[in-house]
């Protein structure tokens, strides 16, 4: 009996001796570290209320772009842009075309559903397409309806959809189209393209993105709030996050409160007038990163009386008039960089050693003395003959951009050019612009994708295109139309760096600025990062990487 407690001590005592070992084993080689978990629900205060969820609709909700902000959590296309303004595979999981760019042959993903359980095929993406190819599609300009109207769509088979285009017509720009969210048939089919707006699945989607919409709160007829959650079959990276839920606010103002007060944990968009108040925040951390647009002054060449428009030197002398940077730190809080070309930088096609318009009121004055435009000994405004060099600029009202306004005709008038600035509603600058009542207009153009400068900048768009400024060059023309139809990269990147280099020579526009987006999020919301944008709802590019719940492991102390 002695023996036996004796054999069980010792047991005890070198059981005791083994988990020390290997505790201290585990001391000295492992560590705890916290790693992302699944589960919790980030809260976004968004300024706006979503009225089209729905990807062939979502451009018309100016200028808050909420209704493109829920699409691209909602749904997907066949390809999608990356920080660089190029393709990637994403409902098609590769694609080819053919030698002289007419043919393009699209492979979806087997593993891709809708958020009702049904498979994504070829089907949806005809029944797409066919959408936008109706003459009677009321959907954005941007989407491209007529560009589509032109291409035969052909089911290969179950997976595989094949797009031609017109014999002798290759489009090099076409893959941007391919970009579209899809819309599923099974459940629109039936649907004509001119009553989408009036459908009931623009606040009832069912998409293929990577969260679906389960909740929606209306409150005296508004929409105060919608709940996205986790979508289980969604074929890309599985969200850490379970749910997104989106408050809406008439105004940012009211989302900072709303921030402050503990309703929400990001602010969709903080303004450049409020970043200092937004340091001040508790816990908020901002991400800023450049976005896909460039500030610019179109000059209307067709203005009867304002032919000095006309004149290259006075153009170049509207540049060398500004102090941009000034500009930009003063009525832009430094969120911007200063615009040097119409094609954005950091995309393959800009120019990087394109001519700089640097701040030179003297070469400004001589450029006007040499057009003939002078300043009187009594006066303050340069004249030529009997006619004053004089014009509007027209801004939409949002105060940053009234006050670029403000500071470029104070600037151009020390230059002897006298410039009143017109505010209007945003809604009424489109009008305006589309009609070609305007002055001067400053505007920011959303310039996402492929560079190909053809809608702003060709002769043909200057009746019912977006030739805003009429502005008339056939070489710029030629090279433009010349670089839509080649193929091969390094074949346009030589007709863009020229057209970069004409455009410098002409200054058809003021370019201006390359605005900053700037985002703010709770650091209690770890994982989030956010790198050039092609438009505000990139910042949701990694938004699969998003975590709140922590996860706790051993690893190695080495890692």
């Amino acid at each position: 009996m002695t023996r036996h407690i004796w054999w069980q001590v010792v047991l005890i005592v070198l059981g005791v001796l083994l988990v020390g070992i290997l505790l201290a084993y585990l001391a000295v080689n492992y560590k705890t570290v916290v790693r992302p978990g699944h589960g919790g629900t980030y809260v976004e205060g968004i300024a706006g209320s979503p009225v089209y969820l729905n990807p062939l609709l979502c451009g018309y909700n100016r200028p808050n772009h909420v209704d493109h902000d829920l699409c691209t959590l909602l749904f997907r296309g066949l390809t999608r842009l990356n920080a660089r303004g190029e393709l990637e595979p994403d409902m098609a999981r590769e694609w080819d075309v053919t030698l002289d760019g007419l043919t393009y042959t699209f492979r979806l993903r087997a593993n891709a559903y809708w958020h009702d359980g049904s498979p994504v095929t070829a089907d949806d993406v005809i029944f797409t397409i066919n959408l936008l190819k109706d003459p009677n599609f009321p959907g954005p300009v941007e989407l491209g309806a007529s560009v589509w109207q032109v291409v035969e769509v052909e089911k290969v088979n179950r997976l595989t959809v094949r797009f031609k285009l017109p014999d002798d017509q290759p489009y090099a720009p076409f893959l941007d189209h391919s970009t579209v969210g899809l819309l599923p048939a099974h459940i629109l089919k039936g649907i004509q393209a001119a009553d989408l707006p009036t459908s009931e699945f623009n606040l009832n989607p069912i998409g293929c993105g990577p969260f679906m919409l389960v909740e929606i709160e209306v409150e005296n007829d508004a929409i105060k709030s919608l709940v996205l959650e986790q979508f289980s079959r969604y074929y890309g990276d599985t969200p850490y996050l379970d749910r997104i839920q989106f408050r809406f606010y008439p105004s940012e103002q009211a989302v900072f409160e709303a921030y402050k007060n503990g309703q929400v944990e990001g602010i969709a968009r903080v303004m450049p007038s409020d970043l200092s108040r937004a340091g001040t925040l508790p816990n908020l951390a901002l991400y800023s990163a450049r976005i896909a647009r460039t500030g610019l002054v179109f000059l209307n060449m067709d203005r009867p009386g304002l032919d000095f428009f006309q004149e290259s030197k006075v153009r170049q002398a509207l540049m060398y008039a500004l102090d941009r940077q000034r500009i930009i730190d003063e009525a832009l809080g430094g969120q911007a960089l200063v615009a040097h070309s119409p094609i954005l930088p950091g995309t393959w096609a800009y120019k990087e050693d394109t001519f700089h318009y640097e701040y030179d009121p003297g070469q400004a004055g001589a450029l006007l003395d040499a057009a003939g435009w002078l300043l009187s000994p009594d006066e303050a405004v340069r004249r030529k003959g009997g006619q004053v060099l004089a014009f509007s600029l027209l801004t939409s009202g949002e105060p940053e951009r009234v006050k670029v306004a403000e500071m470029m005709a104070k600037q151009w008038t020390a230059a002897g050019i006298a410039v009143n600035v017109n505010v209007v509603a945003p809604m009424d600058l489109y009008n305006t612009l589309n009609h070609r009542d305007f002055d001067a207009v400053l505007v920011h153009l959303a310039l996402p994708g492929d560079p190909d400068p053809y809608p702003f900048w060709h002769e043909r768009q200057i009746e019912g295109g977006q030739n805003y400024a009429g502005f008339t060059h056939r070489r710029i023309s030629e090279v433009i139309e010349q670089a839509r139809i080649v193929n091969g990269r390094e074949k346009r990147q030589a007709l863009y760096d020229e057209f970069q280099e004409l455009f410098a020579q002409e200054a058809p526009a003021v370019l201006l600025y390359v605005p900053v987006y700037t985002y703010g999020v709770s650091e209690r919301i770890h994982g989030v990062q956010i790198g050039p944008l092609m438009s505000p709802a990139d910042r949701f590019r990694n938004v699969s990487q998003w975590w709140i719940v922590p996860r706790r492991v051993l690893a190695k102390t080495d890692e």
